[in-house]
C-alpha cells in the first residue's frame, strides 16, 4: 500500500536534491582558491577573468542555444538586470578574487568567502526586509569577528593604523558583490536556469573586456603559460560553469538565505586545499578565524531558524 505523501515530505524533497548540489559547488569554489594562488605569474587576473567566461560561453553555445532563442524576448525585457548580474556577480567578483590572490594567502581568501552567508542575511534584511532574529544578529557578529581576525592576521595594531593587506580588502569587496548577487537571484526572470546562466555568462564576458583593456594599457597583462591555460580551463568549466549552474539550481530549490549558508563550506574546503596543495602554513590566528566564521554561521543558521520556527 502506498503511503500518502505528507506536506513535510514534499518540503524535504527540494532540500534533499539541493544539498549535494550545493556541497559540490562549494568544493569547486574551494578549488578556485587554489587556482587564484597558482595563477600568480602564470596568467594575470583580468586575462583569467575574461578567458574563463569566454570558455564558459563557448561550452554553453550548443546546449543553451535553443533555450536562449525561445526565451530571448523575456530576457531582453530584463537586460539591465542581466547585465548587472553578470558585471557584479561574475566579472567584478572574479576580477577582485584573482587580484586578491596576488597579495594575500589562499587561507585568507577562503576565510573571507565564509562571510558571504552573513552578508546575504544583512543585505536581504536591508533590501527585502526579511526578518532577522537575535540569534542571526549574534551569528553575524561572530562571523564578522572571524573576518576581522583573518584581515588583521592576529595583529590588533592593524585596527589602529588601518594597515590592512590589500588582498584582504579586495576580497571583502568581492564578497559584498557576490552576496548582493545571491540575494538578487530570487528576482531573476522566469526563464530556465540554463538560459539565464548563459545570458549572464555572456554579460560577464562583455563586461570583462574594459577591465582587460585597462590591465593591458597599464602593462600588467600576463598571457597564459602552459600552466596558466590549465588554470583557465579548470576555472572556466569547474567554478564558472558547473558550480554556477549547480548554485542557481540550489537557490531555486531552497532560496537564497539557506543556499547562501552553504558557503560556510568554502573556508573549510579552500583552507584545506591551500594547506595540502599550495603548502601554506596554518597558524593560530587562522584557526581562530576559521572557528569564528563557522561558529557564527552555525549560530545564525541552526539557532536562528529554531527561533523563527
Amino acid at each position: 500500500m502506498r503511503v500518502p505523501e505528507t506536506p513535510a515530505g514534499r518540503a524535504a524533497e527540494p532540500a534533499a536534491a539541493a544539498y549535494p548540489l550545493l556541497v559540490f559547488t562549494m568544493l569547486l569554489w574551494g578549488g578556485n582558491v587554489v587556482a587564484s594562488k597558482w595563477a600568480a605569474g602564470e596568467v594575470s587576473p583580468q586575462v583569467l577573468t575574461c578567458l574563463r567566461w569566454a570558455f564558459a560561453c563557448l561550452a554553453l553555445a550548443l546546449p543553451a542555444r535553443a533555450g536562449l532563442v525561445a526565451e530571448w524576448d523575456r530576457l531582453k525585457r530584463h537586460w539591465v538586470y542581466v547585465l548587472l548580474m553578470g558585471a557584479c556577480g561574475y566579472t567584478l567578483y572574479a576580477s577582485l578574487f584573482y587580484a586578491a590572490g596576488l597579495f594575500t594567502s589562499g587561507i585568507n581568501i577562503a576565510l573571507f568567502q565564509g562571510s558571504i552567508p552573513v552578508l546575504v542575511i544583512l543585505i536581504n534584511y536591508l533590501v527585502n526586509r526579511v526578518a532577522v532574529t537575535g540569534a542571526q544578529v549574534l551569528g553575524v557578529a561572530v562571523t564578522l569577528a572571524g573576518a576581522v581576525v583573518a584581515a588583521t592576521h592576529g595583529d590588533w595594531r592593524v585596527l589602529a593604523t588601518f594597515a590592512f593587506n590589500r588582498g584582504d580588502v579586495l576580497m571583502l569587496v568581492a564578497c559584498l558583490l557576490y552576496a548582493g548577487y545571491t540575494v538578487a537571484l530570487a528576482r531573476r526572470p522566469k526563464v530556465s536556469g540554463l538560459s539565464f546562466f548563459a545570458a549572464v555568462a555572456l554579460s560577464a564576458l562583455v563586461t570583462s573586456l574594459p577591465p582587460l583593456y585597462a590591465e593591458w594599457a597599464l602593462g600588467h597583462t600576463i598571457w597564459p603559460t602552459a600552466k596558466g591555460w590549465a588554470i583557465v580551463i579548470f576555472v572556466a568549466l569547474g567554478p564558472s560553469l558547473i558550480a554556477q549552474l549547480a548554485f542557481l539550481r540550489g537557490v531555486e530549490l531552497i532560496g537564497p538565505n539557506r543556499a547562501g549558508l552553504f558557503v560556510n563550506l568554502v573556508p573549510i574546503f579552500g583552507a584545506g586545499l591551500a594547506i595540502l596543495l599550495v603548502g601554506e602554513p596554518f597558524r593560530w590566528h587562522e584557526g581562530l578565524a576559521l572557528a569564528l566564521v563557522i561558529g557564527g554561521i552555525a549560530i545564525a543558521e541552526r539557532l536562528g531558524r529554531r527561533r523563527v520556527a
